[in-house]
């Protein structure tokens, strides 16, 4: 894997990481989970087993990759944008996106925005917005009530301290990986994974809890900057039948509004699908890239 920073147009350092093959035709964009980062391979056996270059990148806060001037991470759409610069200084014209977790959002942002990029999409256990499909619990609804009255970078700022005041200033990836998944039925995977787990959210935790808080505020306090309904890509809703928080309500949110998706629930996984499933994931993005045979 190879890691190296970029430069915004506005001037932030953003932290990017490739795998897979570095001259492929069939480029995939990752956008990471929440937490998370840009260092990881849900299956590096799948991934090498297909002729893809993967692309991920930092949101802010994340890694190396710097906040916007107001401390923010700025919007959904604002990242998605950070991924089509870093794209098109790469000279990439076409990909396939998809997005774990809170990076769905992202990567149905890019698909909405540049239709001339972006042919197929999947998401990987993306929630809906918690008023639409409730999943964040009272208590944490109360608290974003009360940042939706700060400014957008005092609302980060305030976010950081509460998970500070949870497992402190400078945690490491291994004490936040239930942050990430606490689904029984990813107790195997997650001891399986946990080296790759780990290196991802280590990454992620360089800068603390920032990049997690910002991007939190960024998809749930700020506009995303798009309408799902004007994606017109291909694209693949896939969740876990045994997700105990973004389950299949989540899919059909999605549903309803791209127009040209699909839904696949697979039973006995949870917020960990992308770990099993990502051959499935690259069969969607990039079909006929399959390098050797079963």
């Amino acid at each position: 894997m190879e890691t190296k920073s970029f430069r915004a147009r506005d001037g932030r350092t953003l932290g990017v990481t490739e795998f897979g093959s570095p001259r492929s035709e069939h480029v995939i964009v990752l956008c990471h989970s929440a937490p998370g980062s840009s260092l990881f391979d849900p299956d590096p056996e799948a991934t090498s087993d297909r002729d893809v270059r993967v692309i991920a990148i930092d949101r802010p806060g994340y890694g190396p990759s710097e906040l916007h001037g107001d401390g923010s991470s700025g919007s959904v759409a604002d990242a998605a944008d950070d991924v089509a610069d870093y794209l098109a200084s790469e000279g990439v014209r076409r990909v396939g996106a998809v997005g774990w977790s809170a990076g769905g959002r992202v990567a149905l942002a890019l698909a909405a925005r540049r239709s001339d990029l972006v042919d197929r999409v999947a998401l990987v256990g993306t929630p809906a917005p918690d008023e639409d499909v409730p999943w964040v619990g009272e208590d944490n609804r109360a608290a974003l009530r009360y940042l939706s009255m700060l400014h957008r970078g005092d609302a980060v700022a305030a976010l950081k301290t509460q998970f500070a005041g949870m497992v402190g200033d400078a945690p490491s990836g291994t004490e936040i990986v239930p942050m990430l998944t606490a689904d029984d039925a990813d107790k195997e995977l997650r001891r399986e994974a946990l080296p790759r787990l780990r290196a991802m959210l280590d990454r992620g935790v360089e800068q603390g809890l920032i990049g997690l808080a910002a991007d939190i505020v960024s998809y749930t306090l700020v506009d995303w900057g798009f309408e799902p309904s004007t994606v017109a890509a291909k694209t693949l809703l896939l969740y876990g039948g045994a997700d105990a928080t973004v389950g299949a309500a989540h899919a059909r949110w999605y549903k309803d509004r791209v127009r040209n998706s699909r839904i696949e629930v697979v039973p006995d996984f949870g917020h960990l699908l992308i770990i099993p499933m990502w051959d499935r994931v690259l069969s969607h993005l990039a079909p006929g890239s399959r390098s050797k045979q079963p």
